[in-house]
């Protein structure tokens, strides 16, 4: 049975990031629970939303990552933009005792390998007080990516074991849908260290066949990790034959693959809405999933949306 979506909300802000620009996030890409807080990531600003995770009715709030406007001129907007695609929680290392939250820039472009960081609290909360971010280039590990891949189009993270998971996005083309995998202890020791620039090297690359919808490839767009190994995500069969340009969407699945490296199931969603960022939780229901929409279109507020696959076991 194909998991029905039920909206929550619409990603609606209390202040604008930025002036003309509405009040709401539009391009949502990447989504995080902690404690009683969900983070959204925005591939088109400069800040993270921050929403109630309970209360559906209040307007997110905003904290900046990167300094500074974007242009409001859609095309010169997105050359300049970070295209923050990835957003993971961290655990906790030295420096940062509660975790922290990397945002990731897509790889797709030489302005797009940054990273931000920002520390958490006691109670999983990012404050203004706690929340000055930090950025990290990753260009060393996105060149050497961008050299197998072709075309670098990291689309979600998530921590998995003793790794930090990436996710390689596909085109309609000649693209990879593909698991990155990098060791996250070097990761955080750099991020110790104070390192501008972290010097990882992948460990290992498994790629996956999503199937299409319509004859549009499905492509990875997020992916959560479950309890026990493997990882759910969202993919979208959006019609382009590049990792720059946007195309129209025929529609977003959801899917399992398990701990073999195995694709489980895959299920293609009702419309043509397009999901770009999924938080998982285990309830005594089944598998409890939050997603975030990027409508494409800057005048249209993203949407938080639920559903659970009842059925699903470790």
């Amino acid at each position: 049975m194909v998991p029905a979506l039920t909206p929550l909300r619409e990603l609606t802000l209390s202040r604008a990031p930025q002036r003309g620009r509405a009040l709401h996030l539009s391009a949502a890409s990447g989504l995080v629970r902690c404690a009683d807080e969900l983070y959204v990531i925005a591939d088109d600003e400069n800040h993270l939303g921050v929403f109630s995770a309970d209360d559906h009715a209040a307007p997110g709030e905003l904290l900046r990552v990167m300094r500074g406007d974007l242009p409001d001129e859609k095309s010169k907007r997105k050359a300049r933009k970070a295209d923050f695609e990835a957003l993971v929680a961290l655990p906790s290392f030295m420096g940062c005792p509660h975790g922290a939250l990397l945002a990731l820039g897509s790889g797709s472009k030489a302005n797009r390998m940054m990273a931000a960081l920002v520390e958490l609290n006691a109670n999983g909360v990012m404050t203004r007080e706690n929340g000055r971010p930090r950025l990290l280039d990753f260009a060393p590990l996105f060149n050497s990516l961008s050299e197998v891949f072709g075309e670098l189009n990291i689309e979600g993270a998530f921590i998995d074991g003793e790794h930090l998971a990436l996710l390689q996005r596909g085109n309609t083309v000649s693209g990879r849908n593909a698991r990155v995998r990098v060791a996250l202890a070097p990761l955080l020791a750099g991020i110790a260290r104070g390192d501008a620039t972290v010097p990882l090297a992948y460990e290992d690359i498994c790629d996956f066949l999503l199937g299409d919808i319509n004859g549009i490839s499905l492509s990875f767009t997020d992916g959560a990790a479950l309890p026990g190994g493997g990882f759910v995500f969202t993919a979208a069969a959006e019609d382009t034959d590049n990792s720059y340009a946007d195309g129209t969407c025929a529609g977003s699945a959801i899917g399992i693959i398990d701990a073999n490296d195995q694709l489980q199931q895959v299920w293609q969603l009702d419309g043509t809405r397009k999901l770009e960022g999924i938080a998982a939780l285990e309830t005594a229901h089944g598998l409890e999933l939050l997603l975030v929409s990027d409508p494409d279109d800057a005048n249209v507020a993203g949407q938080l949306l639920t559903t659970i696959i009842p059925s699903w076991k470790r």
